[in-house]
């Protein structure tokens, strides 16, 4: 279509013309008829993402820090309430008005003031897929000496802080997932539907491996247990962490939901590959757990360390690609998408989906992620406080869509340069967005970062959030609950 001249039927007041600085094919809105996603794509979604190496690990220094089997279960159940709660609200607004985040920001934040929390999103994609790529490539390069152990030889030579094995390793799953993102959506939800069959009968494998390996007896805990307030503190700490991790799925959540067929599909997706899935991921951290303590004890620090003590070598590989295919897929949907669309918000004149998707990775390789994950300083305060940010920035949408505009949104005009336009703010920037965004983002990184806030440093996001909230909904400005409520299926592309 073209968005020089034919106006767009708005409001009444202020017709709505798109503006090429604010629309693309790829942040247009997706039109409601063809679109491909099921509940069974927003399930596999969650069993692909859920499963990752990151979050095993996470799940597993539960058990080394002293909580108990059936503490983790209940960390689980209370995290996935919340998960379930949050991330059907956020993926109702993609599925509504079949936008993508950096162009819903736009509703809060302002048509140019959108840019600050998609590109703190996106800064923040770009650098965990660089990380994710490199875990997958130690799995990779692990394989690759199993099965030929000659190619030991190329660890004798370190380039720019990675061995050569390393960089051949990182550059070829590199390059297959610049392949994958390249061909859109509609291929990633291919990927993620075929990988994550592959990826549950993995761990149930290697759950019932690690079983008979015990006599079907796991260790409880790690020996030292919390017992009584304490107990209940990290219950709840381990809870709102594990919210956190999904702190950046459940502020772009839709853009996978712009693509539903329904809400329905969204809520029987979340259902199972939530609260279902998380309980069956929590079963699986606390055999794998238990099981290797009773062993011999120890705590192992991810399932990759199982995984490369299996004795045949047929079973190595097929349990080393599976978590290679894992990790990949979770790069895909958690840090490849986001950054794409905040590039192509940035520069939708010049970059669309596949470009974007090029620019995206190379970043992610320049800034050399082993290095950075080798770096517990640059993970904790640079990765740790961009990730505190996240939760003001939720908290705005959320209480604007929800609370402020009871979710009426006016589509045509979150691509509008027009001054009359619900969406121009002042200049395209809402103040009363970041009067709000500022403070409570200032007080989540402290809260996130300072070691005299440690007791409640697990709480950040949430804190962040609420804060933000609040202050948005009683900050003076612009922002009344508008009348209209009009979709955008007259500038529409056909979903992926």
């Amino acid at each position: 279509m073209r968005t020089d001249r034919a106006a767009v039927p708005g409001s009444g007041t202020a017709p709505t013309v798109p503006s090429s600085r604010l629309y693309s094919p790829d942040l247009a809105p997706t039109q409601k008829a063809g679109r491909s996603w099921g509940g069974y794509n927003v399930f596999t979604l969650w069993a692909n993402d859920v499963h990752s190496l990151g979050n095993y690990a996470f799940a597993i220094g539960l058990f080394a820090l002293g909580m108990g089997v059936w503490d983790i279960l209940g960390a689980f159940v209370l995290a996935s309430v919340f998960l379930f709660v949050l991330l059907s609200l956020s993926g109702y607004m993609g599925s509504k008005t079949g936008v993508p985040f950096p162009v819903m920001s736009r509703i809060a934040f302002g048509v140019r003031g959108a840019q600050v929390p998609a590109v703190i999103r996106g800064g923040v994609a770009i650098a965990w897929f660089g990380i994710q790529t490199y875990l997958a490539s130690v799995v990779l390069s692990a394989l690759a000496v199993a099965v030929a152990p000659g190619l030991a030889s190329w660890q004798d030579t370190s380039v720019l802080g990675l061995d050569l094995l390393g960089w051949a390793s990182f550059v070829v799953l590199w390059v297959i997932q610049v392949l994958i993102v390249s061909y859109g959506m509609d291929v990633i939800r291919k990927y993620v539907a075929i990988a994550a069959p592959a990826v549950l009968i993995t761990f149930v494998a290697l759950a019932v491996w690690m079983l008979w390996r015990v006599d079907w007896s796991i260790a409880m805990d790690a020996g030292s247990p919390f017992t009584g307030a304490d107990r209940w503190l990290h219950i709840l700490e381990a809870a709102a962490l594990w919210v956190v991790i999904y702190g950046t799925f459940v502020l772009n959540f839709c853009d996978f939901t712009r693509s539903a067929k329904n809400n329905r599909s969204i809520l029987m997706g979340n259902l199972i590959g939530i609260p279902v899935n998380m309980l069956f991921f929590a079963g699986i951290v606390v055999v794998l757990s238990g099981a290797q303590f009773k062993l011999d004890g120890k705590v192992i620090s991810n399932p990759a360390e199982i995984v490369q003590a299996i004795p045949n070598t047929l079973l190595l590989v097929l349990a080393s690609l599976s978590l290679i295919v894992l990790t990949v897929a979770v790069n895909l949907m958690a840090n490849f998408v986001a950054p794409v669309y905040t590039l192509v918000n940035l520069f939708p004149r010049k970059l669309d989906f596949r470009k974007a998707a090029v620019v995206s990775a190379v970043l992610g390789l320049v800034i050399l992620p082993w290095n950075l994950y080798n770096s517990p300083v640059v993970v904790d305060y640079f990765l740790g406080g961009l990730g505190a940010l996240l939760g003001p920035a939720f908290g705005i949408v959320m209480a604007d869509y929800w609370l402020l505009r009871r979710t009426r949104v006016h589509v045509p005009h979150l691509y509008s340069e027009d001054p009359e336009a619900t969406y121009a703010y002042n200049r395209g920037i809402n103040p009363r967005a970041i009067g709000a965004l500022v403070p409570s983002a200032a007080v989540a990184v402290v809260i996130a970062l300072v070691p005299y806030f440690s007791g409640i440093a697990g709480f950040s996001w949430f804190i962040g959030a609420i804060l933000a909230g609040v202050l948005y909904l009683v900050l003076p400005g612009r922002g009344a609950a508008p009348t209209e409520d009009i979709d955008g299926e007259e500038i529409a592309v056909p979903s992926a």
